[in-house]
């Protein structure tokens, strides 16, 4: 199977444990993909799903599997837990299984760009002063992609593309156009003060490379909806590799990779909650 070169990923949001995870196209984005870098940031792990529901299937310890893997085939693989794992925060300094645990890194690009990688959530302040009112809205979109779903259903049966109503109603509604460009706003602040080039972050859900005030603004997306990562290729560039668009039905699903001797993360889960 032919594999496509990136020197750096960034990936966020997945959300695994969440029944709307994209996880087939997550498990194929991770195959037919190798670089040296892999970062992922934020919400990999949806431990707030994992609390109301169990749910567990074997799909995602493959996905863990891939990721172990790549660290194993010489990828320095970075984890930055996210509002929806942060749990994981407590490990911060930390390795397993040769993935480092950090809250903030700075990635140095092929071209000597220096890039501030952290979640965001931090700079929500939804998030951070209203948990209550954070995991209302987590519902009201758990609820949205629900909608979304059966839409997308019928889109199908017409013969229509894939449409995202939540990435719509964030164009339209300006209380969403502005929130996102408040967090962008935060962001770039931050990149700033760490007196950096740019910043790559997740947490919104929206991905986007961008110019503000003279730096590189670039959000991963998600695993949900869009099904995006930010990539860096061997000179440098920065680009959005959308999924959804390279997403070949016909494509036979990768083969079983083979048990390792780690354990599965959600012994982890059931040891640290």
């Amino acid at each position: 199977m032919s594999k496509t070169y990136y020197r750096s990923i960034w990936i966020s949001d997945m959300h695994l444990c969440s029944r709307d995870c994209r996880v087939e196209h997550l498990l194929s984005f991770l195959e037919h993909t190798k670089c040296e870098y892999l970062y992922l940031v934020g919400d990999f792990i949806d431990v707030w799903q994992l609390r109301r529901r169990w749910y567990w299937p074997q799909s995602l310890n493959n996905i863990i599997h891939r990721v172990l893997a790549k660290s194993r085939k010489g990828a320095k693989v970075t984890y930055i837990p996210g509002n929806h794992d942060e749990l994981f925060r407590n490990f911060a300094g930390c390795e397993f299984g040769g993935v480092k645990i950090r809250m903030k890194v700075v990635h140095i690009t092929a071209d000597g760009r220096r890039l501030l990688v952290m979640h965001g959530d931090e700079f929500d302040v939804i998030v951070q002063c209203n948990k209550w009112l954070a995991l209302l809205g987590s519902a009201a979109y758990d609820y949205l992609v629900l909608l979304n779903r059966v839409l997308n259903v019928f889109r199908r049966r017409l013969n229509l593309p894939y449409w995202s109503l939540s990435a719509a109603i964030k164009r339209k509604v300006k209380n969403a156009v502005k929130y996102v460009g408040s967090f962008e706003t935060a962001m770039v602040r931050e990149a700033k003060k760490q007196n950096v080039d740019g910043i790559v972050c997740g947490h919104i859900h929206c991905p986007v490379i961008k110019d503000i005030d003279g730096l590189l603004y670039c959000n991963t997306g998600d695993w949900v909806e869009n099904c995006t990562a930010i990539v860096e290729t061997v000179e440098g560039d920065i680009k959005i590799v959308n999924w959804l668009d390279e997403w070949d039905e016909k494509t036979p699903p990768p083969a079983e990779v083979e048990e390792e001797e780690h354990a599965d993360l959600s012994e982890l889960l059931v040891t640290v909650q």
